[in-house]
């Protein structure tokens, strides 16, 4: 864009600059404050479960979630008789189970195929 365009001549622009650099400068502080205002989630998500509620909260029958446990496809520790497990890691592993994968933007996919290549493919056959 042509400074004539913007309505700016070469001496207008200290003046714009300053008025730049104020609103930066601005944006910068409430930026600050909402952060001060925000309140920091601290609920703790590493949360003990036992199989009932594992099951209730996967929405699985309870002997589908025993046949996951025994075949060790789910998370979870077994300190005695019972098996423990925890919300933060049954969240981990729903996400990563997923049969369709979350949308990436057009820049992951091609990083994604990028790094699926083993080696590099020649220039003749581009």
């Amino acid at each position: 864009m042509d400074n004539q365009e913007a309505g700016l001549s070469f001496n207008d622009i200290p003046k714009a600059m300053s008025r730049l650099l104020n609103e930066v400068g601005d944006i910068r502080q409430m930026l600050v404050e909402m952060r001060r205002n925000e309140k920091p989630s601290t609920t703790d998500r590493h949360i003990p479960m036992s199989v009932d509620e594992a099951a209730e909260y996967l929405k699985i029958p309870k002997a589908t979630l025993y046949d996951k446990l025994a075949k060790g496809e789910i998370p979870a520790t077994k300190p005695g008789k019972r098996y423990v497990l925890y919300k933060d890691e049954l969240d981990k592993w729903l996400d990563c189970n997923r049969r369709t994968s979350v949308p990436m933007t057009p820049e992951e996919e091609n990083e994604a195929i990028l790094a699926s290549n083993r080696r590099k493919p020649k220039p003749k056959s581009w």
